[in-house]
């Protein structure tokens, strides 16, 4: 019978050591075949597999856990959730909205200056949250569908345009249209009943669920949306270093094959949209010069009306992208 306890003892302890730590995951999105959540099943099945399942992630989709989209930085720093993908974080760490003012980044490259040259104020806002930033991936183009024809930025004029920031909201606003913040489940039946007359997002994105209701698409760039890959503060310090720099490695790489897959899959979806009758136009000339005009001003009074850390933080990413 002691011998048998003994057996039993060491096979319990080489149990635990086979799954150090199981953790809860959660992401904002709820379709398991979009980019985002394809690239997050990766990241936890390379987890598990290059830690020597020493780390087991449950992934949850969105909408399976009470938790709001614009609290899941939130849960992850309380220690509700041990991992996550956010692409609401902004409400938590506001200064990162830096990122997404409109017209002050517009192409990928400016993009990779631009965050390189904040990263480190970034990681500082979630640090005091709580939470340890460990990768990122970004949408194509936020640009403009809608229930009307529109042939220019003009067109926006007095129409109802559903938006996912307020810095989304003055770019619409600045062209005479209205600014309105719904949930992403709420914009079908908002299309549907007029209460909004378009949306700005990828065709990759919200176009995917929502083209059926928005004959018109404008392929302006607005400004670009991203999302974090995150963990709990305290959950990724238990880790092994090693595992540690495994997670972070992972997540890194993940993200940016997640990118790259959002932008292949965004000109899959422009020409499915387009073969199932979305008008799709192109910029008018010198709607992007008026754009920037107009946007520029906006850019400063933002970071001055927020503080000194934003005021930094815009001088950062104009002096990287050289604006």
């Amino acid at each position: 019978m002691k011998i048998r306890a003994i057996l039993a003892s060491a096979m319990m302890s080489m149990s635990m050591s086979v799954v150090a730590a199981e953790w809860t995951a959660y992401t904002y999105s709820s379709v398991p075949t979009t980019s985002a959540v394809k690239g997050m099943t990766r990241i936890v099945d390379r987890a598990a597999s290059e830690t020597g399942s020493k780390l087991k992630i449950d992934l949850h989709l969105g909408k399976t856990l009470q938790i709001k989209s614009s609290d899941i930085t939130q849960a992850v720093g309380d220690g509700v959730i041990d991992f996550a993908a956010d692409y609401f974080f902004s409400g938590s760490v506001p200064i990162a909205r830096v990122m997404n003012l409109p017209m002050l980044i517009e192409n990928d490259d400016e993009w990779r200056k631009a965050y390189a040259a904040v990263e480190p104020m970034i990681v500082d806002a979630f640090k005091k949250q709580g939470v340890v930033p460990l990768g990122s991936y970004r949408y194509p183009k936020q640009i403009i569908f809608t229930t009307f024809e529109i042939s220019s930025l003009d067109d926006l004029k007095g129409h109802k345009i559903r938006v996912t920031s307020p810095e989304q909201g003055k770019f619409v606003e600045s062209f005479g249209g209205s600014a309105i913040t719904l949930s992403g489940s709420e914009v079908p039946t908002a299309l549907q009943r007029g209460v909004i007359e378009g949306v700005l997002t990828a065709s990759a994105g919200g176009a995917k669920k929502w083209g059926e209701f928005l004959p018109y698409n404008y392929r302006f760039a607005v400004n670009y949306g991203n999302s974090m890959i995150i963990a709990n503060a305290d959950s990724f310090a238990s880790l092994s270093a090693a595992d540690q720099k495994a997670l972070r490695a992972i997540a890194s790489e993940e993200g940016e094959k997640t990118s790259a897959a959002f932008l292949v899959d965004e000109d899959v979806q422009m020409k499915k949209q387009q073969s199932a009758g979305m008008k799709i136009i192109q910029p008018a000339a010198g709607d992007a010069k008026a754009a920037r005009q107009k946007l520029a001003p906006y850019w400063d009074q933002w970071a001055k009306d927020n503080g000194p850390d934003y005021v930094k933080a815009l001088a950062s990413v104009r002096k990287a992208i050289g604006k």
